[in-house]
C-alpha cells in the first residue's frame, strides 16, 4: 500500500479505519485522516482507483457523471476562479454558486465550501491514479460528521461509477457512517 501523508504529531489526529472486502488478507485501509486544524479540521479520503486520469477527471467534472454521485453540484465554469453551483435539490429551486479557488486540468479541482473548502487531487499510479479529498471544515458543530459521512458516500458512489455500477444515495449507509464520523468528531474535541 502507498504511504499517505504524514500526519503532523503535534496536531490532535484521528484515522477511521476498515477493512475492505478486497483486503481480507489483513490489510487495512485508511478510509479518512481527521486532522484538528484551528478551531476547525481537516479531513483527508484516499482512494487508490484502477482507472486512468482521464477517465476519473472526467467523471469528476463533467456533469452528466457528476449528477450520479453528488446531484447537488453542477459545474458551470471549470478555470480557477470560475464558479460550481450548489443546487439544494429539494423542489425549491435554491441554490448557490461556490468559487473555484484552484483549478489544473486532470489534476486539481478546489472550491470553497461553505465557510471551509473542498480540494480534489487526482494523480497517475502504476495500475490507474489515486483520487484525494481534503476538507477544510472551520467551525466544528453538529452539522460536520453529516458531512464527513456525505464526502465519504458520495466517494463510494463515485468508485462505483467508475466500475459501471450506478445506485441511488444509500441512506441506510450514510447513517452508518454518520455514527462512525460523529465518535471520531467528539473524540477530536474530547
Amino acid at each position: 500500500m502507498r504511504n499517505l501523508q504524514k500526519v503532523n504529531s503535534n496536531r490532535p489526529f484521528f484515522i477511521i479505519k476498515i477493512i475492505s472486502g478486497n483486503e481480507l488478507s489483513g490489510g487495512i485501509q485508511v478510509q479518512a485522516v481527521i486532522e484538528k486544524e484551528g478551531n476547525g479540521i481537516i479531513a483527508r479520503f484516499d482512494r487508490l482507483l484502477n482507472h486512468p486520469v482521464e477517465k476519473v477527471w472526467g467523471a469528476l467534472t463533467e456533469n452528466d457523471k457528476v449528477e450520479k454521485w453528488m446531484s447537488n453540484l453542477e459545474m458551470k465554469d471549470l478555470r480557477k476562479d470560475g464558479t460550481i453551483k450548489f443546487n439544494f435539490n429539494d423542489g425549491s429551486g435554491k441554490s448557490f454558486d461556490m468559487k473555484i479557488r484552484d483549478f489544473r486540468e486532470f489534476a486539481v479541482l478546489d472550491f470553497e465550501w461553505g465557510d471551509g473548502w473542498v480540494r480534489f487531487e487526482v494523480s497517475p499510479e502504476k495500475d490507474g491514479c489515486s483520487l484525494v479529498l481534503k476538507e477544510s471544515i472551520t467551525p466544528v458543530n453538529d452539522h460536520t460528521s453529516k458531512d464527513l459521512a456525505g464526502w465519504h458516500i458520495c466517494l463510494d458512489m463515485f468508485s462505483d461509477l467508475l466500475d459501471g455500477h450506478h445506485q441511488d444515495f444509500p441512506m441506510d449507509e450514510w447513517e452508518k457512517w454518520h455514527k462512525e464520523y460523529m465518535a471520531a468528531v467528539k473524540r477530536m474535541d474530547g
